[in-house]
């Protein structure tokens, strides 16, 4: 008689659990990772659409950063005026805008607020799904030199809009903000602005920038 050789129900079901509880204890390390890697690609693509959007400017309607000092609501949303809402609007994909007045309550996320309240915000929402939000009185926004004083502008980039998390990208809890290590990424960075230049704000951010930890 030829004795064949199979494996019992129970030891098949056995291995399907053992299966069943190393993916249940991989899947979020492995979403959140993936996720990291999303949000790290978008948030480098913002910092750079919004630099071409400055040089393109400068080319077409000659102002850059440092020269776009209309902060007057009427004026400064109008489409022709020096501010920066009309420098991003004008030279970028936007597909909606807040200015934070009226009922609209503008743009906030987590523990991320610019000025007193969402409303003192300009906020642009791209074709991309990614937000920018800055504050309404930005103007003349300049590294400075000998003759002019320094004035550094702030915004925040939200790379996947409303959506969760939410929260603003910060070193691993190990690290130290002069050794900032961000294993992951999240969605919300804080940038400032000057002259033709936007950069990370945060060391947190520099590190998603510039590969530290990734």
């Amino acid at each position: 008689m030829k004795k064949l050789n199979a494996f019992t129900l129970a030891e098949v079901l056995i291995t399907l659990g053992i299966i069943g509880v190393v993916a249940a204890m991989t899947m979020p390390t492995l979403m959140n990772s993936t996720n990291g890697a999303q949000y790290k690609t978008a948030y480098k693509k913002a910092l750079s659409v919004l630099s071409q959007a400055v040089v393109l400017n400068v080319a077409l309607d000659d102002y850059d950063m440092s020269q776009a000092t209309e902060t007057s609501a009427a004026k400064a949303t109008d489409g022709n005026s020096a501010s920066l809402y009309n420098l991003f609007n004008n030279r970028m994909n936007v597909v909606k805008t807040s200015t934070g007045s009226g009922t609209d309550s503008g743009w906030e996320a987590g523990d991320v607020k610019f000025g007193s309240k969402a409303s003192s915000n300009y906020t642009l929402y791209f074709n991309d799904g990614i937000v920018f939000t800055f504050e309404k009185n930005a103007s003349g926004c300049t590294e400075g030199n000998g003759t002019t004083t320094e004035n550094k502008c702030k915004g925040v980039i939200d790379v996947n809009g409303e959506k969760n998390p939410n929260k603003e990208v910060k070193c691993d809890t190990t690290s130290s903000e002069d050794n900032c290590v961000v294993s992951n990424p999240t969605d919300i960075y804080p940038v400032v602005m000057y002259d033709q230049t936007i950069l990370p704000a945060t060391r947190a951010g520099e590190a998603v920038l510039y590969g530290a930890g990734n």
